[in-house]
């Protein structure tokens, strides 16, 4: 088996791995993703492997496994109070993109630079390279702790605020946050940066950059759900999906592109 994935090239690989996942994900009992999820998640999976290879994928994997796993906790609790996921937590195409978005386009400019699509000037292509690695780890960074804040915050916290006013507020409500909810979500952006230094797709700098960068960003994903997502339909959850990880994929570049400028 090892000798025949050895022969193919990365697309090729790609397409096989994902299409295994596809149909195993169909039979599966637990439905993690809907029909027309899984298709989308298919053409994710292999933009990620063709682009990141293997270490991209298991980044993002991690983030959708974890993330399944904690928007399930107290789901009848939560589904009671009217405050769950929709579809009991199966994600569509809708949460595919919102959470995926900006690290696709982080993984595709790596492509296009590796395909030679692109032609920066040579010497700046490592410091391209390793700002948009740190941009694809962030932005999971910051949707894993987004999501881990939310669903921690939703079942176990016992005190929630308004992010904007500090005004209790109740559990589930845009914009609010625990003291709970924050440390988990502290956690898991920690956990998954670890994970992307270990397999060798950013620097131990970098760990702390996603860290910072996700908690900038998830912080700011409230104060916008607190303000902003009441006043205007076409601000879904999605779309503030999109906007979180892509703050949080450029606070985490400008934050080492400026600690590049201080260290020259």
């Amino acid at each position: 088996m090892l000798a025949f994935f050895s022969d193919l090239e990365p697309w090729q690989i790609a397409i096989a791995i994902n299409t295994i996942l596809l149909g195993v994900a169909v039979i599966a009992r637990k439905k993690l993703l809907t029909p027309a999820g899984l298709i989308h998640a298919w053409f994710l999976g292999v933009l990620i492997w063709t682009t990141l290879n293997w270490q991209g994928y298991v980044v993002v994997m991690f983030y959708f496994l974890v993330g399944s796993l904690v928007t399930r906790i107290g789901m009848e609790q939560k589904e009671a109070a009217g405050i769950a996921e929709k579809r009991s937590g199966s994600r569509g195409p809708e949460n595919v993109w919102g959470s995926a978005l900006i690290a696709a386009v982080c993984a595709l400019g790596i492509g296009l630079i590796n395909w030679g699509v692109i032609s920066p000037p040579i010497s700046s292509i490592p410091i391209i390279r390793y700002l948009l690695l740190l941009g694809y780890v962030a932005s999971f960074s910051t949707k894993l702790s987004d999501t881990c804040a939310s669903e921690v915050g939703k079942t176990y916290g016992k005190r929630t605020f308004l992010i904007t006013t500090l005004q209790p507020v109740e559990r589930g409500t845009e914009g609010a946050v625990s003291l709970e909810g924050t440390l988990a979500g502290g956690v898991a952006s920690g956990i998954i940066s670890l994970l992307a230094w270990a397999i060798n797709v950013i620097d131990f700098q970098g760990i702390i950059w996603c860290i910072l960068a996700a908690f900038i960003a998830t912080n700011l994903e409230s104060v916008i759900g607190a303000t902003l997502q009441s006043q205007y339909k076409w601000l879904t959850n999605e779309v503030v999906n999109v906007l979180n990880t892509l703050i949080g994929a450029i606070a985490s570049i400008l934050l080492a592109w400026l600690w590049m400028i201080i260290q020259v």
